[in-house]
């Protein structure tokens, strides 16, 4: 079989009836030209499957089109979507990733910081496990644009990413006013940001509607199902009378609900759970049984990797809209 003959930037020039700057600056976007004349050679260059030559095209634009990524643990559960989203979005726009992980070791992310500074990328992006996991800024030390995905950093002048922790209160609230439940439990969690974000944006949820939280509110635990199970107990214990719940995460909603069906209830007829974190559907990659708030964290990892391809520079927190996950756990 013959070899593929590699076209280059002149054979598009030529057939396109333009000079080789024009081509250049076309399929760059650089420089002005016509409309009509840019669509010219965008589509010769389809036709022709020209492939141009990346090495080339940052001499060209002065820049590496490489982003460098820095994970503290590549492999954690929330880690993945938020790679994935990350990822996903410089690969469209033809953006390489040079990415180093640190395994949860200060010496290992200290140590791919320096790589990093070595190398000639244009921007960094680092992705955290999370809010409540306070990471070293780094954003000095680098020319480029710098952002945080689902991190929070020890200087307020960065630009950081993550899920908007009010606003899934609020959507969780509101879906189970929505399906007719006005008695109300709430499940929480007190020890970090995220969790309390939660809790507030369910209260003025609750408030905004004129109903109020069935119950004294339960918080205290952690994220694991020993709390969950622990709160739905003191609930049933107390007499507290409710008919919708909402819990801080799907771990806790799982363990309330294996309490409730053994009491002899009924979910969601007699209950209607509402989780957060989508955990089946990001985890398990399945349709969750559980209803539950998803914190979009593929959108996050990309809402960051566009400030970086971008260039902008819009320092502060960017919290970006979370989603409703409907299950069998409040609607038959």
């Amino acid at each position: 079989m013959a070899a593929r003959k590699n076209v280059t930037l002149s054979d598009v020039a030529a057939a396109a009836g333009v000079s080789l700057s024009t081509a250049s600056k076309a399929l760059n976007g650089g420089g002005r030209i016509g409309e009509v004349t840019r669509l010219r050679v965008v589509e010769t260059a389809e036709r022709l499957d020209f492939r141009p030559n990346a090495l080339a095209q940052s001499f060209a634009l002065g820049r590496s089109r490489t982003v460098g990524l820095l994970t503290q643990n590549a492999v954690g559960t929330w880690s993945g979507p938020i790679l994935v989203g990350a990822t996903s979005f410089l690969g469209r726009h033809e953006q390489a990733a040079l990415h180093y992980d640190a395994h949860f070791d200060i010496a290992t992310l200290n140590a791919n910081v320096r790589k990093l500074l070595a190398r000639r990328i244009d921007g960094l992006l680092i992705l955290g496990e999370g809010p409540e996991h306070v990471l070293r800024s780094v954003t000095q030390d680098f020319s480029v644009p710098v952002a945080y995905a689902f991190a929070s950093t020890d200087d307020s002048g960065d630009a950081i990413f993550m899920p908007d922790g009010e606003m899934i209160g609020r959507v969780a609230a509101e879906h189970l006013l929505e399906i007719g439940r006005r008695k109300i439990a709430h499940i929480g969690v007190d020890i970090n940001a995220p969790a309390t974000e939660r809790t507030r944006g369910f209260h003025e949820a609750m408030a905004a509607a004129g109903v109020q939280v069935a119950g004294e509110q339960t918080s205290g635990g952690d994220w694991k199902a020993e709390w969950g199970e622990q709160a739905m107990l003191r609930l049933l214990e107390e007499g507290v009378d409710f008919d919708g719940l909402f819990c801080a995460n799907d771990v806790i909603a799982e363990a309330a609900e294996k309490v409730l069906l053994a009491r002899g209830l009924s979910v969601p007829d007699d209950v209607a759970i509402v989780g957060v974190d989508n955990w089946e559907g990001v985890v398990a990659r399945r349709r969750s049984h559980l209803t539950t708030v998803d914190p979009q964290l593929a959108a996050v990892g990309a809402a960051a990797a566009e400030y970086v391809v971008e260039g902008r520079n819009d320092p502060g927190v960017h919290r970006l809209p979370v989603s409703l996950v409907v299950g069998a756990s409040s609607v038959a």
